[in-house]
């Protein structure tokens, strides 16, 4: 059977250097110079923000984020305001949609099942909320984010799912822009130790299992 995607790892990687990259990788997805991709890589401490998103629900005060060397970066992916910092595992698909199927409620829900499917390896049991994309633990916790940009059927920007990160950043922002949830980890819900690598590796599993 003919490999669907590829994995590429980037490592930990300037938010906006990640961004070109996507540019340019999803330019040679769309022209078929390049298979549909998963890019699995982390960022240092950065907050950026969605189209449907606002500065508001950014709650740091800009001296403090300057003092910090934390940018704020709008973007155009989906959803709100989130924050990607080391030892979260960020991973984006730049697929080509067309060769799978053009439906991008299809599209997330089969990026949630693959996350879903990684951290069940590690005892959490992840699942959906209605109406507000990504996965929770308990309808209350949310360990994964999830915000997409789509232009003629090829995607970017992704998914960033919380492994062994520094929760507490998330106190500076209101994450997904809801205030009566809570961010959490696969760490902190298996309440042991989790190797970061692993995790990658059983993710790429799961998308290598679905799209290829």
């Amino acid at each position: 059977m003919k490999t669907m995607i590829e994995i590429e790892e980037w490592g930990l990687i300037d938010f906006n250097e990640a961004w070109e990259k996507q540019r340019t990788l999803a330019a040679a997805v769309l022209k078929c110079d390049k298979p549909s991709t998963l890019v699995l890589c982390e960022h240092p401490t950065v907050i950026t923000i969605g189209r449907n998103g606002t500065d508001a629900n950014v709650i740091e005060t800009a001296d403090k984020l300057a003092e910090r060397k934390i940018n704020v970066i709008p973007i155009n992916r989906g959803g709100d305001v989130t924050l990607h910092n080391p030892g979260q595992l960020v991973g984006y698909p730049i697929f080509r949609l067309t060769d799978f199927r053009e439906d991008l409620h299809w599209f997330l829900r089969e990026i949630e099942e693959c996350i879903i499917a990684t951290i069940g390896q590690f005892g959490v049991l992840g699942g959906r909320v209605d109406g507000s994309t990504g996965v929770w633990v308990e309808h209350q916790r949310k360990v994964c984010a999830i915000g997409i940009h789509c232009s003629r059927w090829v995607t970017s920007h992704g998914f960033a799912l919380n492994v062994n990160n520094d929760i507490r950043e998330f106190e500076m922002i209101i994450p997904c822009g809801i205030t009566d949830k809570e961010v959490t980890s696969i760490q902190i819900e298996s309440h042991d130790v989790v190797n970061f690598q692993k995790v990658k590796e059983i993710c790429a599993g799961e998308f290598n299992r679905r799209f290829n």
